[in-house]
């Protein structure tokens, strides 16, 4: 049996503002070739989850707090309680839109590494309507890493 303790395990800090604990699948303490799983903690006021988009299907379950989430040209507000399904290949993005952190769980399948992270990290991220699709009308405005 594999246990995780989230107090000790170390999380990845974001420029977008976030900090995120890769638990299962990808660089996690439990290997898994069939998913991945993590818990992710957005900043008050504006913490995000840029736009992007890969392969993987998945599912953001908001433990705590409030946040726009886009999926595609769709926007709505989320709260502690709700889940969203992001299809394969579908851009979104999650900005936390109130003063408290909003943490969350996310899913994904198949398991591994997905290249938003290393790009965020590198600042290069695509820019929304630059070098990907533009973000819904009325969406918070997307963190690429660099400011």
């Amino acid at each position: 049996m594999t246990t995780v303790d989230l107090e000790s395990t170390a999380g990845r800090s974001y420029p977008a503002r976030r900090t995120t604990f890769n638990l299962v699948g990808g660089a996690s303490p439990v290997d898994s070739d069939h998913f991945s799983l993590g818990y992710v903690v957005l900043d008050a006021n504006g913490g995000q989850v840029p736009w992007h988009n890969h392969e993987q299907e998945e599912i953001y379950f908001i433990l705590e707090g409030t946040g726009q989430m886009c999926v595609g040209d769709e926007i709505v507000e989320l709260h502690g309680g709700q889940m969203v399904h992001i299809p394969s290949l579908a851009f979104h993005q999650l900005t936390n839109t109130g003063d408290e952190p909003l943490r969350m769980m996310y899913c994904y399948a198949p398991a591994g590494d997905v290249l938003h992270w290393r790009q965020e990290l590198a600042g290069t991220l695509p820019r929304a309507g630059v070098d990907v699709p533009a973000l819904p009308a009325g969406a918070a405005e997307q963190h690429t890493g660099t400011f």
